[in-house]
């Protein structure tokens, strides 16, 4: 078991610690809801340091990245960031990542914490190229500030003006005393705000400077529980959930990060073309539960005579839209937004709409 640098303080705080991706993590503080609210609302801060950074430098280091990920990595300028994949060369993903341009021919590498060690291994595997690694996982720590009032609360411990850090971009400089903090506008929420990268002996301190200057704005600490239902309303995909070694990105709505131009040859590149020319058998979808009901992941879809269609990936009660919501795989054809399907939810068959995503620009 693996502890970040905040694992006493967690404690202290009264989290409900569980085991996740080899880390003792805390679940929840205050309560799913409360926490959820709070984020949408004020601002919450999430200790997300299981989550693995690989450093990729060299000259070649842009041509292995335009090899191994889906995504165009050329046009990323340094202090740019570009959500990406890992495509398995067999139709399925490795993982989903963040790319960040940290200067010319350096990269940094933000990976799914369990997914670490399988990234590192596969990567190095297709290091064909005059490309230096550096797995800095167990060195670098993080946090994700995010809400409505994060930058206002982060904007009094930093000199650098937040506001000018558009999304999916970032900047390295000093906040709350601590020097030499990646600061980057990269949320997984819906609500804004900010991730915070620094050498994990610089936590404690930071943790103290970010709750100091968030007190009268109703700043609390935020669970993995939390962390899901936000993602959840906003669509965003989870490794092991909407994305895993038998998804590909075409079917997961990802082809916006797959990028099919002539100078950029990658793994699956010919194999995910003819997904997108020929079209897929299933895709995922969002729902919302017209019955009463909360779908789970791995619930079956159903049509309305029974006939199994596909499977739920992720589920739960949406804190703000008050109501059931998931997303699942369905055969195609039962696919359109504005149709209805079917959740069997313990041996009962539940009706539900699917709709647009994302759930929270709904509200």
């Amino acid at each position: 078991m693996k502890f970040t640098v905040f694992n006493k303080i967690h404690r202290d705080m009264g989290a409900r610690m569980v085991e996740f991706a080899g880390h003792e993590m805390p679940l929840e503080y205050s309560g799913i809801v409360n926490e959820h609210l709070a984020v949408r609302k004020y601002a919450g801060v999430f200790d997300v340091s299981h989550m693995g950074e690989i450093f990729i430098k060299g000259p070649d280091a842009t041509k292995l990245l335009q090899k191994i990920t889906s995504n165009d990595v050329s046009r990323l300028k340094t202090g740019r960031a570009q959500y990406s994949c890992f495509p398995n060369g067999n139709g399925g993903i490795v993982d989903d990542l963040i790319v960040y341009k940290i200067e010319e021919d350096r990269y940094m590498l933000v990976v799914n914490a369990v997914n670490t060690v399988k990234d590192w291994e596969w990567i190095n595997r297709n290091n064909d190229c005059d490309v230096q690694l550096e797995n800095s996982s167990d060195k670098i720590s993080q946090l994700a500030v995010q809400g409505p009032k994060a930058l206002k609360i982060l904007q009094k411990i930093t000199g650098i003006n937040l506001s000018e850090i558009k999304n999916f971009s970032f900047v390295k400089g000093e906040i709350g005393s601590i020097c030499d903090v990646i600061i980057s506008a990269t949320g997984y929420t819906g609500s804004g705000g900010f991730e915070l990268y620094f050498h994990s002996k610089d936590g404690i301190p930071l943790w103290n400077a970010i709750f100091d200057a968030g007190k009268e704005d109703g700043i609390k600490p935020i669970g993995l529980a939390a962390r899901d239902t936000l993602r959840l309303e906003m669509c965003y995909c989870l490794y092991g959930n909407e994305i895993d070694e038998t998804t590909s990105p075409i079917e997961a709505g990802l082809g916006w990060i797959t990028k099919f131009v002539d100078y950029k040859d990658f793994i699956d590149k010919e194999r995910l073309w003819k997904q997108k020319t020929n079209g897929v058998t299933r895709k995922l979808i969002a729902f919302e539960m017209i019955d009463r009901g909360i779908p789970r992941h791995g619930y079956m879809i159903t049509d309305k005579n029974g006939n199994k269609t596909g499977n739920v990936t992720s589920g739960t009660m949406s804190p703000s839209l008050k109501k059931g919501i998931g997303m699942g795989y369905v055969k195609t054809e039962y696919s359109e937004p504005g149709g209805e399907i079917y959740i069997t939810v313990r041996d009962k068959s539940l009706k539900a709409g699917i709709v647009d995503m994302p759930f929270y620009k709904n509200i």
